[in-house]
């Protein structure tokens, strides 16, 4: 059954007759995801530290966690924003970064790749293995132990993340300790049946993803590249422990749960779970719905288990 609170929270939407996102022009379509956030994000928890950063142009805001001094030397979590490769940005998903690197005690860098249409794929695919090198061979430099940097994101951020792991594998590094896969789009085919059961009434609908899908991807035949697909990666084996966050009320729920059991067969340590009550984007809509601290304590988790 859909989460009272999460029903709540599209009933609030539906009463304001906003045009759907995925018939606004694309700088429309940032300005509204923005203005949605301020309905249903908390108020930025404490950290010990923010500081914005550059891995050869490519920002990156990396905070420092609540308790943690400016000397020690922490784990780390690089994190993907969410947006359909095309919206979201590090505000957007300041308050993700922050409440993860709270409860986990580790940095978090929190990395703005471009966006499409003005970049294409795989520009932001470029960005995410530029900053994930150049974090891992600055670490000393920046106060984190390089061999205990996670990867992790949510929606298109998950998938940059799942494409990351599976790049440095096969590029000699860098060796990444934990990937932390938030509803990610993992099936750029839009084929799995959670796409028409989910596909309306719950945010994230089919004409949204099409709309992305049609701003990043340049055309059909990149659907099956891995490193849009990561489904479709020759081999999944040796790759990092990953945690698969998933929702019921998702249209990518059924490849999350796919690339889990994908990742489970070629041999890698899977932590899957699934908010059956919930909604794409869940995890920043603290404010509202009560599962996100849920979701928080299950990323921490993982992430202090990869960090022993």
């Amino acid at each position: 059954m859909l989460d009272p609170q999460a029903k709540s929270y599209l009933d609030l939407l539906a009463s304001f007759n906003l045009p759907p996102m995925h018939t606004l022009p694309v700088a429309q379509a940032r300005l509204a995801y923005k203005k949605a956030r301020g309905l249903s994000t908390p108020e930025p928890p404490p950290v010990a530290a923010v500081e914005m950063l550059s891995a050869g142009g490519i920002p990156i805001r990396a905070y420092r966690p609540a308790g943690s001094t400016t000397h020690e030397v922490l784990p780390a979590l690089i994190y993907l924003h969410g947006g359909g490769w095309t919206i979201g940005d590090l505000d957007t998903h300041d308050v993700v970064c922050r409440e993860i690197g709270n409860r986990a005690q580790c940095a978090v860098l929190s990395v703005d790749y471009r966006l499409a249409p003005e970049h294409r794929f795989p520009a932001a695919v470029d960005d995410t293995l530029v900053a994930t090198r150049w974090i891992t061979a600055h670490a000393a430099s920046l106060q984190i132990d390089a061999a205990r940097v996670a990867i992790g994101g949510d929606s298109a951020g998950g998938n940059l993340a799942a494409v990351a792991c599976i790049a440095a594998r096969d590029s000699g590094g860098p060796a990444l300790a934990c990937q932390l896969l938030i509803y990610p789009g993992i099936d750029a085919r839009m084929s799995f049946p959670s796409h028409v059961e989910n596909g309306a009434g719950y945010l994230l609908t089919r004409e949204l993803i099409e709309y992305f899908r049609g701003h990043y991807l340049n055309d059909a035949h990149e659907y099956e590249d891995w490193r849009a697909s990561p489904l479709f990666a020759r081999s999944l084996a040796g790759l990092p422990p990953a945690l698969v966050l998933t929702a019921g009320y998702d249209p990518l729920r059924d490849e999350g749960a796919a690339y889990a059991n994908a990742l489970r067969k070629a041999g890698v340590a899977v932590d899957y779970f699934c908010f059956e009550g919930q909604v794409h984007g869940f995890i920043t809509m603290g404010k509202v719905i009560d599962a996100a601290a849920q979701a928080f304590d299950r990323c921490a988790a993982a992430l202090r288990q990869s960090f022993r």
